[in-house]
């Protein structure tokens, strides 16, 4: 049996974003979205969020190229003097693996940000990490440690297999097959921690471009077992999505999630 389950990311960044999420919810088919708990807009998010009770909220946790929950001079070896974390991805997995002072720091801050999702009283539906910076083993393991504590019980595994993007016509390259076989660790990790995860993932190779004709060429071909397919939705394009996503096409994904005609295509989950 095929289900589907759509998701939005980056939610509590701009307020664009968040009233994307609250329209595509209230109006459209979005059933959940992840909460960045230090973005610029995050109390407007809880608050739209608070309204809307049958949206499933959950943490974005953010370890990479965003605003930290914890004061820089408690994690200096994260982030800069004001409090963001930097975007070089390669570097900062290095320093994650093999640096014990920056591991502690991590784990600090991966706790400050679950503390901070359990401050506004909304349910912890699911987590997962900006850039998918939860497939690194050190960070996929201390979410998962940490996130039970707060009672979490389901990640997102970012499995996109490279068989149905090529039935829907999209290039498979030796980096994509290579990312497929590497979340398999996490997998093992959230099914020793007996977490609930999704089987497939679908926006890593349109990310940022899930328009209305792609996804429903997506729908027609989904493997069986529960696909989790995220989108980066707002309203509109502000200074902060054109400076942090040049390319990606908001509006566009907004529009897709207000598609009522695109559940009929598969079985939706409760």
């Amino acid at each position: 049996m095929r289900r589907v389950v759509f998701s939005a990311d980056d939610f509590g960044l701009t307020p664009a974003v968040n009233e994307a999420v609250e329209r595509a919810h209230r109006d459209g088919i979005l059933d959940q979205a992840s909460l960045m708990v230090a973005g610029p807009a995050a109390e407007d998010a809880v608050r739209r969020a608070r309204a809307l009770p049958s949206l499933r909220v959950g943490l974005h946790l953010v370890v990479i190229e965003g605003p930290a929950m914890s004061p820089p001079a408690n994690i200096p070896d994260l982030v800069d003097a004001s409090g963001q974390f930097p975007s070089d991805q390669a570097r900062l997995g290095f320093r994650y693996f093999f640096q014990p002072s920056v591991r502690r720091q991590l784990a600090q801050e991966i706790r400050a940000q679950f503390a901070a999702f359990a401050a506004t009283g909304l349910t912890l539906d699911h987590a997962n990490a900006h850039k998918h910076m939860h497939l690194h083993p050190v960070v996929g393991r201390l979410l998962i440690e940490i996130g039970r504590e707060f009672g979490l019980h389901s990640i997102r595994i970012p499995a996109e297999p490279p068989a149905t993007l090529a039935l829907v016509g999209t290039h498979v390259g030796m980096g994509d097959r290579a990312l497929y076989s590497w979340t398999r660790l996490l997998r093992h990790q959230a099914q020793v921690a007996g977490m609930i995860t999704n089987d497939h993932c679908f926006g890593l190779a349109w990310s940022g471009h899930m328009t209305r004709q792609r996804v429903r060429r997506l729908l027609d071909n989904l493997p069986d077992g529960v696909s989790e397919i995220y989108f980066h939705p707002a309203t509109q394009r502000d200074d902060v999505l054109v400076r942090l996503m040049p390319d990606y096409e908001h509006e566009a994904e907004f529009a897709t999630l207000l598609d009522r005609e695109m559940p009929r295509a598969v079985a939706r989950p409760p």
